[in-house]
C-alpha cells in the first residue's frame, strides 16, 4: 500500500488461520484502524467453528460470515469444469477458483460499510496474492490494498506462532504441524512443512479426506453421473443440487482413495512449490464429463477445446477470472458443450476413477458404422478418400524423386562416357 494513506477502517479477508489470526492485531497496531473480518464458506467444514468468537477476541469490530458453497460450485467450479481447465496438466484448481469468489465478495461488503482497504493473508511469495489483488482491481481499483506479508518483520511460520502467542491470538496450528492447507468443496491442498522438500514422501498422517490403500474398500464401487450440457445434476437417477452432488462424491470417492495428485507446480510469481491435493468429487466429474464429451462432441470441436483447455486454466491460476478473455474462454466452453448431456458410469478403485459405461441422446456414435458388419457402408467409397486424403504425400512423393533424379543424371551420365573410354 502507498505510504502515508490514511486508513480507518479494513474489511480482511479472514479464515481462522494462523496468517489471518494475527493480522487482526497487526492492522490495529500498524494502522489504528478498524477491522472487519470477512470470511466465505466455500466448504472449509469444521474450520469455521467458532471463528467468528475468535475474530472477535483478535480484536475485529465485525465479522461477516457468508454460504458461498453452492455459488462456488455453480458458478466457479463447474463453469472451470466445462471449460476442461487442468493446471500443468494435474491440478485441477480448487483454491485458484475460490479465491475470486472471496475477493469478489470482499470487495461487496468493503463497499457497503464504507471501509477505505482491503487486507489478504497471502504471503509474498505466493500465487493467491495476486489473485486477491487482480480481482480487487477488477472490482473496484479506488480502495487501498493492505498485505501484511509484504510489510511487517515476521519471515517464517515459526515467526508468526510466536507473534499469536505474545499476543493471547488462539490458534489451531502448532510448530509439530506446519503444513499449510487449504480446503474447500472442491479440494483441500497442503504445502509446507516436510513438503518443502520434493524428495520426501508426503506423510499418510497428512491427507484428510482421502483413505490410504491399507483402509480403501476390497471391491469397487460403481457410480453414475447424469450431465445436462455439460453440467452435472443427477447422481445414480437422482436428481441432485451442486453441493449435495459434490458432498456425496466426495465422500465415496474420498473412501477409495480417488484424487490425490502430488506435484511440483510453476507459481505464477517465477517460482517451483510442491503441493500435494486431494480432489475426490471433482476427479470424479472429470473423468465422466471427458468421457461424455469424447461421444457427443465432433473431432474438430473435442481437440480445439482441449487447445484451449491450458489457456483457461492459466487464466484461472494466475487469478485472472475476472479477465474479458477467461470470460470469452467460457462462451467458448459452454456453447460447445450444449451437446453433452447424458450419463457415464465410473468405476471407482484402489486410489482411481475410471469411466466404464456411458449413454447420451447426442451420442455421435452408431453401431452400424462401428461394427465390422459392413452393411449399410459402401467400401468401394473409401478408395476415393484415401486417394484425396493422401494427395499431399503422393505429391511431395513425386517431386522429391524428380528432384533427386535430377541430381543423379549427371552422375550416370559421366560415368557412361567413362566407361565407353
Amino acid at each position: 500500500m502507498k505510504k502515508g494513506r490514511k486508513i480507518s477502517k479494513v474489511v480482511l479477508a479472514y479464515s481462522g488461520g494462523l496468517d489471518t489470526s494475527i493480522i487482526v492485531p497487526w492492522l490495529r497496531e500498524h494502522y489504528g484502524c478498524e477491522v472487519v473480518c470477512y470470511c466465505s464458506d466455500v466448504g472449509q467444514g469444521a474450520e469455521l467453528e467458532g471463528l467468528e468468537a475468535k475474530a472477535l477476541a483478535s480484536g475485529a469490530s465485525q465479522v461477516v460470515v457468508e454460504d458461498l458453497r453452492t455459488t462456488f460450485l455453480a458458478d466457479f467450479a463447474f463453469p472451470a469444469l466445462r471449460a476442461g481447465a487442468v493446471y500443468e496438466g494435474r491440478y485441477l484448481l480448487g483454491t485458484s477458483l475460490a479465491r475470486p469468489l472471496i475477493a469478489a465478495r470482499q470487495v461487496h461488503w468493503a463497499l457497503q460499510l464504507g471501509a477505505d482497504a482491503v487486507a489478504h493473508g497471502c504471503t509474498g511469495k505466493g500465487n493467491d496474492q495476486v489473485r486477491f489483488e487482480l480481482t480487487y482491481q477488477s472490482l473496484a481499483p479506488q480502495l487501498a490494498v493492505i498485505a501484511p506479508w509484504r510489510e511487517w518483520d515476521i519471515v517464517s511460520r515459526e515467526d508468526a506462532l510466536l507473534y499469536a502467542e505474545e499476543r493471547g491470538v488462539p490458534v489451531a496450528q502448532t510448530s509439530k504441524d506446519l503444513f499449510s492447507r487449504d480446503g474447500n468443496l472442491w479440494h483441500l491442498s497442503h504445502e509446507g512443512g516436510p513438503l518443502e522438500d520434493p524428495a520426501t514422501v508426503a506423510p499418510e498422517s497428512m491427507y484428510r479426506l482421502t483413505n490410504r490403500p491399507g483402509l480403501q474398500p476390497g471391491t469397487p464401487d460403481r457410480l453414475t453421473l447424469g450431465f445436462e450440457e455439460g453440467r452435472p445434476v443427477r447422481l445414480d437417477g437422482q436428481r441432485l443440487d451442486p453441493l449435495s452432488l459434490v458432498e456425496q462424491l466426495n465422500a465415496r470417492a474420498g473412501l477409495h482413495g480417488v484424487g490425490r495428485v502430488d506435484i511440483v507446480e510453476s507459481r505464477l510469481v517465477g517460482m517451483k512449490s510442491r503441493g500435494v491435493y486431494e480432489t475426490p468429487g471433482g476427479t470424479v466429474l472429470r473423468e465422466a464429463l471427458e468421457d461424455l464429451c469424447a461421444l457427443v462432441l465432433p473431432h474438430d470441436l473435442l481437440r480445439t477445446r482441449a487447445e484451449l483447455a491450458p489457456r483457461f486454466a492459466d487464466l484461472v491460476y494466475n487469478g485472472q477470472w475476472f479477465s474479458p478473455l477467461r470470460v470469452a474462454l467460457q462462451a467458448f466452453a459452454d456453447r460447445a458443450l450444449e451437446p453433452a448431456s447424458g450419463e457415464v458410469t465410473v468405476e471407482l478403485f484402489r486410489g482411481q476413477a475410471r469411466a466404464v459405461a456411458r449413454s447420451s441422446p447426442m451420442s455421435l456414435y452408431r453401431p452400424g458404422l462401428a461394427s465390422f458388419d459392413m452393411t449399410g457402408y459402401d467400401a468401394t467409397h473409401a478408395e476415393g478418400f484415401i486417394r484425396l486424403f493422401g494427395l499431399p504425400l503422393a505429391t511431395a512423393a513425386r517431386r522429391d524423386a524428380a528432384a533427386r533424379a535430377a541430381v543423379t543424371a549427371p552422375v550416370a551420365e559421366a560415368l557412361e562416357v567413362d566407361d565407353v573410354v
